[in-house]
């Protein structure tokens, strides 16, 4: 599975980027970056990848920093998927 590839599908369909997210790199900023993504975004993004890649995320492990960038959030799923 390419989770980079898997999350910017999910980033597009939930921040309705209409294809944007497709040009998106590991390096691409997201919080404070992209006016769509806000804080019922992320609700929404965390509730998605829960459902797509059958993971868990509590709510301590909910930092600004995680969302920080494509990348970081790739990492984040990566470890919860690896854990």
């Amino acid at each position: 599975m390419n989770i980079q590839k898997e999350l910017l599908s999910l980033l597009d369909e939930i921040l309705g980027l209409n294809g944007r997210a497709a040009s998106f790199s590991a390096d691409t900023p997201l919080l404070g970056a992209i006016p769509e993504l806000d804080s019922m975004a992320v609700v929404a993004i965390i509730t998605s990848l829960e459902e797509r890649f059958g993971l868990v995320v509590e709510d301590d492990e909910i930092e600004g920093s995680t969302f920080a960038t494509v990348g970081s959030l790739v990492d984040f799923v990566s470890g919860k998927l690896d854990s």
